[in-house]
């Protein structure tokens, strides 16, 4: 049961976000379960649950994703993995993620997972990817069948506290022709280096595999650092933390004057997009340092200085969001327009792991959107 409003408009009366085009980057499949098909899953495996009313069950997952600690967060996940570990449940989740995407506007959606919590009912790694893309393939079919036009593919992740970032990334090499468009690592952060799965990396690189990973998150620049150097990473998943290494030197009624450093510069000058995901970046206590509430949130700041930022969930379950809810936030705490929406939109349209081709034909179709808006 999802209790979050259909319609979302932009201040004075405007567009209503919902309905206009968008792009999702970073949604974790894991992270966006239906209260109710949690419930249904449970039921099969025998499994307790903290409440087994769908909406108590989805306030919940809200309340205790709300801890201001990314390993608190995640410990969430310990009930949305634990009914992840059949076919039948994997596509299940899949396509209604799809579904609900669709319903939220979204035209093309990149799914992030990790393969290697979903096997303690014996399934292979291999069986596990095949069992999400049959239910993105049906998803994508089901909405079609409604008027909805959606593209959706797989990003394989690997939890970097574990040891299996190789065999991972040739996993996603593996089904690179079958859904799976780029590669992830994720999990808890600080302490948990890029560089522990380097060989995994190494060889993305060798067959020309993009990549993003989680960082700047739970930890700083040094995490940055690793994700560009050692994962050679496309995209940062989050990167909130690279306002660390922007330097206020003074402003005026008119006018803020900054410095970046080399970090902050790279990432700006090479168009390296951010997968910021604002109400999770509260949750988790990625944005301490400036604040607790979305105003403090150094969104605005990146967006002004010119950097690739996109607008992203993370988890919709724990956050009890959508993509449209999360440009609503935006756009009343930074005084967005529809103008601006569409920028993030074709940034993500931009970052996404499509080929030239397929990247602007997404870029057209939000144009035409935001145009008839």
């Amino acid at each position: 049961m999802n209790t979050i409003p259909d319609e979302y408009l932009l201040p004075g009366g405007g567009a209503d976000i919902t309905a206009l085009p968008k792009i999702s980057l970073h949604d974790h499949l894991d992270g966006g379960l239906r209260p109710q098909t949690i419930i249904e899953l449970a039921d099969e495996i025998l499994l307790d649950l903290p409440d087994t009313d769908a909406v108590s069950l989805g306030a919940w997952f809200a309340d205790q994703a709300n801890s201001g600690s990314l390993v608190e967060y995640l410990k969430t996940f310990d009930v949305t993995t634990a009914v992840m570990q059949t076919a039948e449940g994997l596509t299940r989740v899949a396509r209604e993620c799809v579904e609900d995407l669709a319903r939220d506007g979204v035209i093309y959606g990149e799914i992030r997972w990790a393969p290697e919590q979903h096997l303690s009912r014996g399934l292979s790694l291999d069986q596990a990817v095949e069992a999400v893309q049959e239910g993105i393939e049906a998803g994508i079919e089901h909405v079609a069948s409604s008027g909805f036009t959606i593209r959706a593919g797989q990003l394989v992740t690997a939890m970097r506290h574990a040891n299996r970032g190789l065999e991972i990334a040739e996993l996603a090499l593996r089904h690179r022709d079958n859904g799976v468009v780029g590669f992830d690592i994720a999990g808890a952060e600080l302490g948990f280096p890029p560089r522990n799965h380097l060989a995994a990396f190494d060889l993305l690189a060798r067959e020309f595999f993009p990549v993003t990973v989680h960082a700047g998150e739970a930890d700083g620049l040094e995490s940055i650092r690793g994700a560009l150097f050692d994962g050679r990473a496309l995209r940062l998943g989050h990167g909130v933390r690279l306002a660390e290494d922007i330097t206020l030197l003074r402003e005026d009624a008119a006018n803020t004057y900054v410095t970046l450093g080399p970090v902050a510069q790279w990432v700006r000058d090479r168009e390296i997009a951010l997968e910021l995901s604002p109400s999770s970046n509260l949750q988790t206590g990625a944005i301490a340092a400036w604040g607790d509430d979305l105003l403090d949130h150094p969104f605005d700041l990146l967006y002004q200085l010119g950097f690739r930022v996109t607008v992203n969930t993370d988890n919709r379950l724990m956050s009890n969001t959508t993509l449209s809810r999360e440009l609503a936030l935006l756009s009343d705490a930074f005084g967005y327009d529809i103008d601006d929406l569409e920028v993030f939109q074709l940034n993500a349209a931009q970052a996404a792991f499509l080929s030239v081709e397929d990247r602007d034909e997404l870029t057209d179709a939000i144009t035409a959107g935001f145009a008839a808006a």
